[in-house]
């Protein structure tokens, strides 16, 4: 299967990245699951942008950089931010249903006018102003929905469901001299167990994130950290691995499987509740329910383990009923189906791992470390997001980077070939069919449950050391397992989430700082010296910062 470019990844960033390239190049789209299974489709909140004529591109920078705490690359937060209009024209041109503002509605306080796309705005945590243009509470729902129908509708855009990438293909893996370039992948046919191989001139990692690494997560099952783990195997670098972002609230039900309650609820007046209908957020920060995300996350796990209660509670029922309907059908909506009606009381919600915050270090073109090979969206690390993500500009970064990229392969299509080197075919003569899939599922369950207790929202030295001693006897068992037994979806997963793991820890182990979204008792207080400084591991060398 030969193409000009493989996108490996059918969210947002790799929809936008397909439908910016030129109708001449051949293009693959491969989603592991179902096209719309991921990241994007999830997301409810909105898409930030400068929108409103009392808001600023500046104001907007500033509010990034400061929920980044010292971390963002402040070229990579200008570069995103300024492309943001443009973002939202694109997907407007695109038909993305954005909800807009409605004249005279008294179930809204404030109404966001612009004068340009009249879209309704609404605010997230860290925004100093309205700036979340938004489609209802679904928003990643409409986005997706609508660029996958833009794809469908392309001649020269294969979309190729249930194919799971296995491993990126470079000249060095074909152990040919000179320079580091990718050529294709090594891809899993989950339909028929067949594993084949996917030859390009370009390859873009645009799997998003690894939050599936942890217990309890806002993602879906595929966020399995797939290309960030394929790059580092390559010999990419990634960087801030420590920082993961958990997401204040999540519903607390039994059954209520990964269910987000977006922060918009809180940014339209919900406030946090303990058990006793008392308030506690203004005792963490000025910005109570609007501080960032890892203030309002390390807020709800301190009160759950100072009171031993299994959730806190998320109440905006003070809110007309109107208004909480026309504002949260889909979050009302899931809310009934597990017995909460959040028009008439406080729901339970716990944080929950959301958003990788390091990744693939790329340049402001997506160029990685290997020639021929780049990565977008989540599994990317730009510097945009520093030491804590600011709520909706995951969505942003996305289309930028989308259009970003594109611009740069077209550039390089003009005067580069495919090169012409053979790739064998995948090797399982000498494996047999696992006879205990057990294995899997063990390792699986004990590696999400070590790292939910010892590396995730607050961490100590000791623990982090404990994770890292399970982690290498788990990469050995599972390096073992790899060796012996034929490949499945289950296992490929396994295996880059063990990466992963091992990738956080070795992180976090050498930031000896509590900053953003990395909290450690050992170091409970942000390093001066220490802003600015990136967490870098290298396949290649040692690590460096």
């Amino acid at each position: 299967m030969d193409y000009d470019v493989l996108i490996i990844g059918s969210g947002a960033a790799g929809l936008s990245l397909a439908l910016n390239l030129a109708a001449h190049l051949k293009i693959a789209v491969l989603s592991k699951n179902t096209l719309t299974e991921g990241n994007t489709y999830y997301a409810q909140g909105g898409i930030s942008a400068v929108l409103d004529r009392a808001d600023t591109s500046e104001s907007h920078i500033q509010d990034t950089l400061n929920a980044g705490a010292g971390l963002c690359d402040e070229d990579a937060v200008r570069f995103t931010i300024n492309q943001g209009r443009k973002a939202i024209e694109w997907l407007l041109e695109s038909g993305v249903p954005f909800t807009r503002c409605r004249k005279k509605d008294p179930a809204s306080e404030i109404q966001a006018e612009n004068a340009v796309t009249g879209l309704h705005l609404t605010r997230e945590g860290g925004h100093s102003h309205r700036r979340i243009a938004h489609a209802s509470d679904a928003t990643g729902e409409a986005i997706e929905t609508t660029l996958l129908g833009q794809a469908e509708a392309r001649e020269n855009v294969d979309l190729l469901a249930r194919y799971i990438a296995l491993d990126l293909i470079t000249t060095r893996t074909l152990r040919r001299n000179g320079n580091n370039r990718c050529i294709g992948a090594y891809v899993l046919n989950r339909d028929d167990h067949q594993i084949v191989v996917i030859r390009a001139r370009f390859v873009i990692l645009a799997t998003g994130g690894a939050s599936k690494v942890y217990l309890y997560t806002s993602n879906p099952d595929g966020a399995s950290g797939d290309g960030i783990a394929m790059a580092w195997r390559v010999g990419c670098r990634v960087a801030n691995m420590e920082f993961m972002q958990f997401h204040p609230t999540c519903l607390y039900h039994p059954r209520a499987k990964s269910h987000l309650i977006t922060e918009a609820v809180r940014g339209e007046g919900g406030k946090l509740l303990l058990p006793d209908g008392s308030r506690f957020m203004p005792r963490f920060d000025s910005r109570a329910e609007l501080a960032p995300r890892d203030i309002v996350a390390r807020a709800i796990d301190h009160e759950m383990k100072r009171l031993g209660i299994a959730s806190v509670f998320l109440d905006i029922s003070h809110k007309p009923a109107d208004f909480i309907l026309s504002h949260f059908p889909n979050v009302h909506r899931s809310c009934l189906q597990f017995g909460y009606d959040m028009t008439k009381e406080p729901i339970p919600v716990v944080p929950a791992a959301h958003y990788t915050c390091g990744g693939v270090i790329t340049d402001l073109r997506g160029r990685t470390d290997v020639d021929g090979l780049y990565c977008i969206g989540e599994a990317s690390f730009t510097g945009l997001h520093g030491a804590n993500r600011m709520a909706s500009n995951s969505l942003l970064e996305c289309i930028v980077f989308g259009k970003a990229v594109s611009e740069d392969i077209m550039s390089r299509c003009q005067v580069e070939d495919m090169p012409d080197i053979a790739i064998p075919a995948w090797d399982e003569s000498r494996v047999t069919d696992s006879d205990e899939q057990v294995v899997i599922t063990h390792n699986w369950d004990e590696m999400r449950r070590f790292m939910w207790d010892y590396v995730s929202i607050v961490r100590t030295t000791k623990r982090l050391q404990r994770a890292k001693h399970r982690i290498d006897l788990l990469q050995q068992e599972i390096h073992e397992y790899y060796k012996n037994f034929r490949i499945t979806s289950h296992l490929i997963e396994l295996r880059n989430l063990a990466v992963i793991a091992d990738l956080i820890i070795r992180s976090a182990l050498l930031r000896r700082e509590s900053r953003g979204l990395h909290y450690t008792l050992d170091y409970p207080e942000p390093d001066p010296a220490m802003a600015q400084r990136h967490t870098i591991l290298d396949p290649l060398h040692n690590n460096v910062w």
